[in-house]
């Protein structure tokens, strides 16, 4: 699964209606509610807010709305595009001011979709994958090997006492492969800390 770390934004026209798509990173429940009520107050001369959104590790948590447009033109087409590319943790919502003109229920479709695929072209997707916290102490003179192999790694921790203490993010898929390298170079002179898996994004 991917996700984003900031707000995402494109508009469009089609037959004189303006189609705004914005979208979210978001955490909860509680979140997505308040992002809603800012935008229909931000948007309160707008016809509709038609949105979706996706949350949890898997993505198990989803819900869309069709705010007032025809059943099934709008918030699962939304939707259906946020699942196309994998997301999750992510509000999309759609904000149409009517033009005057009727799509139908075909040109409804493909006016949210390409409303909302136009912003999912823009945005950097973060792959979230499990890892865990791995700390490292050493001696000094094993600095500069050790470095060269974690230096890929998000580095979360470092302090200099009669060791050296490191914590790095690592991928769980990558966990057992760097400590029988590292217990190598250093020929087991090192102490090795696993923390708890979690989903993190990397």
């Amino acid at each position: 699964m991917y996700t984003i770390n900031k707000i995402y934004q494109e508009k469009q026209e089609i037959k004189k209606s303006e189609f705004i798509c914005t979208i979210h990173p978001v955490s909860n429940i509680d979140e997505i509610n308040e992002i809603l009520k800012d935008t229909r107050k931000k948007y309160y001369d707008a016809t509709h807010n038609c949105y979706a959104y996706i949350l949890g590790e898997n993505g198990e948590i989803v819900k869309c709305s069709d705010d007032g447009e025809p059943s099934q033109t709008a918030g699962i087409v939304i939707l259906d595009a946020l699942r196309k590319n994998e997301l999750t943790n992510v509000l999309a919502i759609v904000t149409r001011y009517f033009g005057g003109i009727k799509l139908g229920a075909g040109g409804l479709v493909r006016a949210y979709s390409s409303s909302t695929s136009l912003v999912l072209e823009k945005i950097e997707k973060l792959k979230i994958e499990k890892c865990i916290d791995l700390t490292m102490e050493f001696n000094y003179q094993n600095y500069n090997l050790i470095d060269r192999h974690i230096k890929e790694f998000k580095e979360k921790e470092k302090t200099f006492t009669d060791n050296i203490k490191i914590t790095i993010v690592i991928p769980t898929s990558k966990v057992d492969s760097l400590i029988s390298k590292l217990i190598e170079i250093t020929k087991n002179d090192i102490i090795i800390t696993k923390g708890a898996e979690e989903s993190r994004v990397v």
